[in-house]
Order: C-alpha cells, then structure tokens, then sequence
C-alpha cells in the first residue's frame, strides 16, 4: 500500500504541476467545465486538470473569483487543489508575481521565500 503523501508538496512539484496546467490549457487538451459563479452565459470555458505526481493526486484550474475577474487574472492564477494526509484536501494558488527579486516568475502565493530558493538553485 502506497504511503500517504507528506501534507505540503515541494514548491517545484506545485510548480510543475502549474506548468502541465497552463500548457494543457494553452493546447486546449483539457476538458472544459462551466462554472456556477461569474458565468452569466453558463459556458463551459473553465479547463481543469487531474494529474498525480508519486502518491499525491492534483486538481489545478484558473482562479474564478470575483477579484481575479477585477484584476484580470482569469488566465493567470491557478488554483490547485491536492491530497494532503490521504484523508483531506488542501489548495494554494500560483501566479505571476508583480513586484520584487521574483517580478514575472510562477510563484506559490505565501511560499514566495521557498520560491526565491527554487529559482536560486
């Protein structure tokens, strides 16, 4: 039996996965879902990802929030969900970062210390 996976992913496996998911979205290789909220045609204009990386399981889509629709962040935040101890299910955000050493690189929203690490090395 597979272990379960430790609760917080490497900021590089988080990254990848953002990586699948915005070039699968760009190819238009994901299916497409129509989401409930800031849908008022009820299109299915949403992709969604399913992948794994090891033992844990990711779900990553674009952020549809009310304030990523304000900035115009739609095609940029992505959302990802994953396993975090077998049992319970936790998600961070990427985006593209606007200010500082990390300005125009993908980075997990409130790891960017861990993320300045990742492009160091």
């Amino acid at each position: 039996m597979p272990s379960a996976p430790s609760e917080e992913p490497s900021v590089a496996e988080v990254l990848d996965v953002d990586r699948e998911y915005r070039e699968r979205a760009a190819s238009g290789t994901l299916k497409r879902i129509a989401p409930r909220r800031m849908n008022p045609a009820k299109e299915a204009w949403l992709p969604v990802l399913h992948t794994e990386r090891g033992p844990r399981h990711y779900t990553a889509l674009y952020s549809n929030t009310p304030r990523a629709h304000e900035l115009g962040k739609t095609h940029d935040w992505v959302v990802i969900y994953y396993d975090a101890d077998g049992s319970s299910e936790r998600q961070c955000t990427v985006v593209t970062s606007d200010r500082g050493s990390l300005r125009g690189k993908r980075i997990v929203r409130g790891r960017e210390p861990e993320c300045a690490r990742h492009y160091e090395g």
